[in-house]
């Protein structure tokens, strides 16, 4: 009888559907730990603070600063209202294809760390379009007041009409163009502008570690369908000329 550790890494190395299982859940992992520390600190900045306010975190380079936006990451607009409701059914297919492909890359037991890489983008889309999706029926206002988790009176919108929650602030470097500069001549500059959140970073770091180190995720994934494909044809016919 195997016990104790042997026995932990016995269960894990047994076969390929253990270690398809392992990666599967690790991407479970990374999805559930970004949501809730995505969520924890939104749902903590709509209830503490109100919109235009602020704390500094690290001297006037990095401050919490609460804003929300109806449209995309970092603050851009996306048409008004329709194109609301359309930005956020396109985030909801989107995530069902991300969630899909993710899936097939676990049975396909592919690199660790595209898996997780695609984990990230997955986790902070979900973490966005709970936003949009709920935050509207969730919370009353925040403009110039704190607001209130499920108020008596209803949510400030209705569903998918909620605003996103954006916090991070890193105003870095600040200064002018120069007279010489081609464009916005003399005009101020302030590098990093965008307020963004945990979602938002999630998927930049997600896409970031997939343009770096598995940009032919497709192509590789099509290469190794097209040799698990042919292999058993390969064994059929050694079977044929062996009988």
């Amino acid at each position: 009888m195997i016990e104790g550790p042997v026995a932990f890494n016995h269960f894990l190395i047994t076969s390929d559907s253990n270690n398809r299982m392992t990666k599967l859940q690790k991407a479970s992992l990374v999805v559930f730990l970004v949501l809730l520390i995505d969520q924890a600190v939104k749902i903590w900045i709509k209830t503490h603070m109100y919109i235009g306010q602020e704390y500094t975190v690290f001297g006037n380079w990095f401050f919490i600063h609460f804003i929300e936006n109806n449209g995309m990451a970092f603050g851009f607009e996306f048409a008004g209202k329709f194109g609301k409701i359309f930005l956020s059914l396109f985030r909801i297919a989107a995530v069902g294809g991300i969630g899909w492909f993710l899936v097939k890359l676990t049975k396909k037991n592919y690199k660790t760390g595209a898996i997780i890489a695609l984990s990230l983008v997955l986790a902070g889309a979900i973490g966005n379009i709970i936003d949009c999706a709920f935050y509207g029926m969730m919370f009353s206002e925040s403009y110039g007041q704190v607001s209130q988790l499920f108020p008596e009176g209803g949510g400030y919108s209705t569903f998918l009409h909620g605003r996103v929650v954006d916090m991070l602030y890193f105003p870095l470097i600040e200064g002018h163009f120069p007279d010489w500069f081609p464009i916005m001549k003399g005009e101020d500059f302030l590098f990093f502008r965008p307020v963004f959140n945990i979602a938002d970073s999630s998927i930049s770091i997600g896409i970031a570690l997939i343009l770096l180190f598995y940009r032919d995720i497709f192509k590789e994934l099509e290469q190794k369908e097209t040799k698990e494909e042919t292999e058993p044809e390969v064994a059929s016919d050694k079977t044929e000329e062996e009988a």
